[in-house]
């Protein structure tokens, strides 16, 4: 018998059946319970029947490098399964009791049988880590493992990534890379050894909007505690609301911008998307890591600033329509001065930044500041960066949308 078998397993008169995980002792089987849980069992005195080793029949290929590929049926869409680390892809580690990002893409198939039979899928791993320590060249990697998948025909493309920082790695991926096909961020709040975890339902519902009819860069989570439907969040205008709620994601501005039907798998559409198709591909993946984000506060000390001096860039979370004590103005002028191009934001959920209401925000545009609407600062940080590589203008990028990024006009909406 091996991890991943089914088992039935009798000891002292308790039968337990689920399947096998992986044990760091050879006295102790560690079971996967049906309902969810797990349970450790002695090995002493028990007796133990594989009652399934393979759940579906498929065709399976990896290599060396974390690519694989598994096919179940020729005339279906094929997936491309690329694999960032993070909750979705992780286990418990039993030695320490904390959860651990281990598997890899073909893995996670495994781990989620749901998605058998709704796709082809061709796996790989471009990391395996937890989402805090993502990195810009992490990234610049993906971006380009994105570009090389979708190239080699894929019709759509599912990133598993941790949830704390996958809004970074939307905004990354939507201004670096054009589209015909669909790519789509997913990720768990809880791991897959909890009865309450999302990541079955957010992963299936994923590979359903990764062959839908859009070219969308897309962060597909639960829309609500209640397993009805995932919502489908544009890239750059998603942010993390919550540190564990199952529908922690949430679209600034406006309401998601489409869902996906968990008992159906049916995706729909809000408001228009990009048709399948309609753009060529194209990867743009540079970036100019020497950029700064700074949320202003209170009292703050104007050499605060000075983290910025030299750098590129940098993007400032100011109060309201934009706004940093007085005392900041000349300090951010010199930068400006010395080639620093600095950007404003809202640390305000909604809304945007108009530094032409007020003295301050008028002697800020004097300064040099770059007005970025109702971008999102950690939107706006990764914009920047780009834009510092990619264009000719980056002051006139910055007040432009590029990516759905920045939108026309701020209204309320329910």
């Amino acid at each position: 018998m091996n991890p991943g078998d089914r088992v039935r397993v009798d000891r002292t008169g308790t039968t337990y059946e689920g399947v096998l995980l992986p044990s760091t002792t050879a006295e102790e089987l560690v079971v996967k319970l049906d309902g969810g849980y797990n349970v450790g069992i002695d090995r002493s005195d028990a007796s133990v029947d594989v009652l399934e080793r393979d759940t579906y029949d498929i065709e399976s290929g990896g290599d060396a490098d974390g690519r694989s590929e598994i096919t179940f049926e020729a005339d279906l869409p094929t997936v491309a399964l690329i694999s960032t680390g993070g909750t979705i892809a992780s286990t418990v580690d039993y030695r320490t009791g904390a959860v651990t990002a281990q598997f890899d893409a073909e893995d996670v198939l495994r781990a989620v049988p749901e998605l058998a039979g709704r796709a082809n899928y061709r796996g790989r791993v471009v990391a395996n880590i937890l989402s805090e320590n993502m990195t810009p060249a992490v990234w610049t990697e993906l971006a380009e493992a994105v570009h090389e998948e979708i190239e080699a025909g894929a019709d759509g493309v599912v990133v598993m990534h941790g949830t704390d920082t996958m809004q970074y790695t939307a905004a990354a991926l939507s201004f670096t890379l054009e589209t015909p096909v669909p790519v789509v961020l997913t990720g768990s709040q809880r791991s897959a050894d909890r009865p309450s975890s999302d990541n079955v339902m957010n992963a299936v519902c994923a590979v359903e909007a990764a062959t839908a009819d859009h070219s969308e860069t897309l962060v597909c989570m639960h829309e609500s505690e209640s397993d009805e439907a995932c919502a489908l969040h544009r890239g750059t205008r998603v942010r993390k609301n919550h540190t564990s709620r199952r529908d922690a994601f949430g679209t600034v501005g406006a309401e998601p911008i489409g869902r996906v039907e968990w008992d159906t798998g049916e995706v729909s559409f809000r408001r228009p998307v990009a048709e399948r198709g309609a753009d060529d591909l194209r990867l743009r993946p540079a970036l100019d890591t020497d950029v700064e984000l700074l949320k202003f506060v209170p009292g703050a000390d104007p050499a605060r600033l000075d983290l910025a001096e030299g750098a590129s860039g940098l993007v400032i979370e100011g109060t309201g329509l934009g706004h940093v004590n007085t005392e900041w103005i000349d300090r951010i002028g010199a930068l400006v001065e010395d080639g620093t191009t600095v950007v404003m934001t809202s640390q305000c959920i909604e809304g945007r930044v108009c530094d032409r209401v007020y003295d301050t925000g008028r002697d800020l545009l004097d300064a040099g500041v770059v007005e970025a609407g109702d971008t999102l600062p950690e939107t706006a940080y990764v914009k920047l960066m780009w834009a510092l590589e990619n264009v000719e203008s980056v002051e006139e990028t910055m007040r432009r949308p590029v990516a759905g990024e920045l939108q026309e006009r701020s209204v309320p909406w329910t």
